[in-house]
């Protein structure tokens, strides 16, 4: 059965892959494929569950002693394990509609003007080097799926050609995926290893600073080889989600605009800070600052008797202009790799890479690549679950107490993990929240971003990857 999911996974991902090919939208494919593998593991769940420690409790509690054996595996794969992992990835589906909502506000009323402005440049060269910049450190301080969004929205601003701007934008999910990794809030899995003490800021900071700027400084200058010359921006802003193109900016001060552009910037900026001052999850400080946004707009609308019915963008007008596929696809894909969490094959096979590899540097660059196939939570997680973080007597009492030093705090493991599982994501264009993002706002074909992408995402990441061991190996034992 194990197999047999492995094997569904892999056609289904394949029929992803060819999308257009089959000229079917991902999203369809992912929707069937994460059915399919919850049905293949209920049905086998009885095999599956039958040494799990965590069934175990569950059917030992008091409450469920009137269950048969049955009801309650029925009982623990859909109340529980189903339950808990939709209300993971719903976080991140309210996380997602609202700052593509919040993004999409800001550019219909023209406040990324305010930014594009300041850009004088018409140089093809010094753009893509400006844009991977502002990308890379944006994504250190916002997440890097709301800071694809943002970047996306303005790469729109300036370049016309699809082609061209295909390449833009696959700098901007490597930039944004790399500024991600130095940084303890600036990606899913930092925060995970951040927030159980594997990592700290003072130990991050400036052991992946270097090695994560490598990882977008290479690529930008391979991708710089294939662009020249000066561009000319659209006349007209490139289509979003929608053909009916709204005139809103036109009908509205600079201030209007630019205080339109600082609620919406300073509602993403304000999310880390909403979750470390209230504990609860992102999604809640996404849609507080969408709130906000929709009684400042309806009020402005008050205002202003200028504008026609028809050129308002009311915030019900903007979520019918939200790419829903994007959603359904983050959904299908994302619980078809819980299904594969569930039934305990990506714990295995992060067990098989410890006994059969035990190199940490080359266990991590695999959890890498891996994490561009699927998701990096459940990677980050199963690797954290396998090794204990290390203390002086756990160092003292270890077979080979030299290796058991890397999983200390700040260790070289958790360190080039957070570096592995971010910027490794990148390597395809479905395996990081700001790569499927960018798939579903500029339509970019998987096999496109494979062919013209992929290659260069791994010189970037060798390189940081291969200065990150040096670094650990010889440059920081000098210092200490």
């Amino acid at each position: 059965m194990i197999i047999t999911m492995i094997i569904l996974f892999v056609v289904g991902y394949a029929a992803i892959a060819l999308e257009h090919l089959f000229k079917i939208n991902k999203a369809a494919f992912a929707i069937l494929l994460c059915i399919a593998l919850w049905v293949m593991y209920i049905f086998n769940a009885a095999d599956i569950l039958s040494g799990s420690d965590e069934f175990m409790v569950y059917a030992g509690d008091i409450a469920k002693g009137h269950l048969s054996l049955f009801d309650k595996i029925i009982a623990f794969v859909t109340e529980k394990q189903i339950i808990e992992h939709t209300g993971d990835i719903a976080e991140i589906l309210f996380f997602l509609i609202g700052a593509m909502t919040i993004v999409e506000l800001v550019d219909v009323h023209g406040g990324f003007s305010l930014i594009t402005d300041l850009i004088a440049t018409r140089n093809k060269k010094k753009l893509l080097w400006l844009l991977s910049f502002i990308t890379f450190f944006m994504s250190a301080v916002l997440d890097n799926m709301t800071t694809a969004i943002v970047m996306i929205m303005l790469l729109r601003k300036f370049i016309n050609n699809v082609q061209e701007r295909w390449l833009f934008a696959g700098i901007i999910i490597i930039a944004a995926n790399s500024g991600g990794a130095f940084s303890p809030i600036g990606d899913i899995t930092t925060i995970m290893l951040w927030i159980k003490g594997n990592i700290t800021t003072e130990g991050i900071l400036p052991s992946l600073i270097i090695p994560s700027l490598l990882s977008v400084i290479v690529p930008v200058l391979i991708v710089g080889r294939m662009i020249k010359g000066e561009f000319t921006r659209p006349i007209a802003p490139v289509a979003s989600q929608s053909n009916h193109q709204l005139d809103t900016a036109k009908y509205l001060t600079r201030i209007e605009k630019r205080t339109i552009f600082m609620f919406g910037l300073g509602s993403l900026v304000f999310v880390p800070i909403f979750r470390a001052i209230t504990n609860l999850p992102p999604f809640m400080g996404v849609l507080f600052g969408l709130s906000v946004l929709w009684i400042y707009t309806e009020i402005l609308y008050q205002r202003k008797h200028n504008i026609p019915e028809h050129d308002k963008a009311r915030i019900t007008i903007i979520l019918g202009r939200i790419d829903i596929a994007t959603i359904l696809f983050f959904l299908g894909i994302l619980m078809s790799v819980a299904a594969l969490e569930c039934a305990g094959i990506l714990h295995d096979f992060s067990t098989l890479l410890a006994n059969k590899i035990g190199n940490i540097y080359v266990i991590n660059m695999l959890i890498g690549i891996l994490s561009s196939v699927v998701d990096n939570v459940p990677l980050v997680a199963g690797a954290m679950g396998m090794y204990p973080l290390a203390n002086e007597a756990i160092i003292s009492t270890a077979a080979d107490p030299v290796y058991m030093a890397n999983f200390v705090q700040d260790g070289s493991f958790w360190l080039f993990l957070a570096y592995c599982a971010g910027v490794g994501g990148s390597t395809l264009i479905i395996g990081s929240a700001a790569g499927v993002v960018t798939m579903g706002l500029e339509k970019i074909n998987f096999v496109w971003y494979f062919k013209n992408i992929t290659l260069i995402v791994l010189a970037g990441y060798f390189a940081g990857a291969a200065f990150f061991i040096v670094q650990e190996l010889w440059l920081f034992p000098m210092i200490r």
